[in-house]
């Protein structure tokens, strides 16, 4: 498919997720097959307020093109003005957060709040298409609750203000990831709209991307928290719609991709932050291994990259 100029090769993207999808795990799920990906979210007023740390968000390597830069807020200029500001770092794409369920974010008036007031979506996604010579997506969800279900209203609005594609989560923003994503109001948003729709919420495997594409009609579906520790996810997805055969990887396979994984993010932003940001990553690749519990434990507790290859040397000695 294409988003605006765009090409999009492949069946299955990476969603944006705050404090987990930096560049390192960007990098590592390109390579296991994602055909795109998303920047975690940048806050357009703190790249107003010139923060470092904002702007190093929107940091993007060789390896994880095409992608998205995400920012979040509330204002049609400041948005438009940090728009602008990500096109010194060469996305293809700027993506507009309209889906964060984060009490810090929509508590504000960002993320999903804002799809409480359709008119304010539409401005922000005007402004920011006329602050750009590339594509503006947005993501969005459901809607805010259950008595403001109101995706279909929204995304036709960002649609007729200059939206080159739109990607919505089937979950409302007070079920945050609870409950089953609604594949219905996805379709029902597929149907209303004529850019191409991506579907997010409840990707883990092959199957469950063959459902969501087989029931909504939607033009690339994009996982999530199923990525994490696994980024065969994509190679997995791939292979089924490519007709060719998935081996699942060994324990051993795990192992070597997660050394791999944290050396970079330890690489990237040093030793001691990496490892403190590795805390979220190491337990998810022990998942669905017997003797995991003790291990996910003891990752809790990882400050250095010895402590990873101990840990590591550990886990070869236990698990089954």
């Amino acid at each position: 498919m294409k988003i605006g100029n765009v090409n999009i090769d492949g069946y299955v993207c990476l969603a944006p997720m705050a404090g987990v999808a930096d560049r390192a795990f960007r990098e590592l799920c390109m390579e296991f097959g994602a055909c795109y990906c998303v920047s975690e979210m940048v806050s357009s007023k703190g790249i107003s307020y010139n923060s470092e740390k904002s702007a190093k968000l929107m940091e993007l390597s060789e390896k994880e093109h095409p992608c998205a830069v995400q920012i979040f807020g509330n204002e049609p200029q400041t948005m438009a003005q940090a728009a602008q500001f990500a096109l010194r770092y060469n996305p293809e794409i700027i993506d507009i957060n309209m889906g964060c369920p984060a009490p810090k974010i929509s508590g504000n008036g960002a993320g999903a709040a804002l799809m409480k007031d359709p008119a304010l979506c539409g401005e922000i996604v005007k402004e920011v298409v006329k602050a750009v010579d590339i594509p503006v997506t947005v993501k969005i969800r459901k809607g805010f609750d259950d008595d403001n279900i109101n995706a279909v209203e929204v995304a036709m609005i960002c649609e007729q203000n200059g939206a080159s594609a739109l990607t919505i989560h089937g979950r409302t923003r007070a079920q945050y990831y609870s409950g089953v994503v609604d594949l219905d109001i996805i379709k029902d948003v597929k149907s209303a709209l004529s850019i191409p729709v991506i579907g997010n919420g409840d990707i883990l495997n092959a199957e469950d991307a063959k459902r969501m594409y087989d029931y909504t009609k939607c033009d690339l579906v994009m996982v999530g928290r199923g990525a994490l520790g696994n980024p065969w996810v994509f190679s997995e997805i791939n292979a089924y719609f490519n007709g060719d055969k998935f081996i699942k990887p060994t324990f051993e396979d795990k192992m070597q991709v997660m050394k791999k994984h944290i050396e970079s993010l330890a690489n990237n932003k040093g030793e001691y932050v990496g490892m403190k940001e590795a805390r979220a990553h190491i337990p998810h690749y022990f998942k669905g291994f017997s003797g995991a519990a003790k291990l996910r434990n003891d990752a809790c507790r990882v400050s250095t990259l010895s402590d990873l290859y101990l840990l590591i040397e550990k886990a070869k000695g236990s698990v089954r």
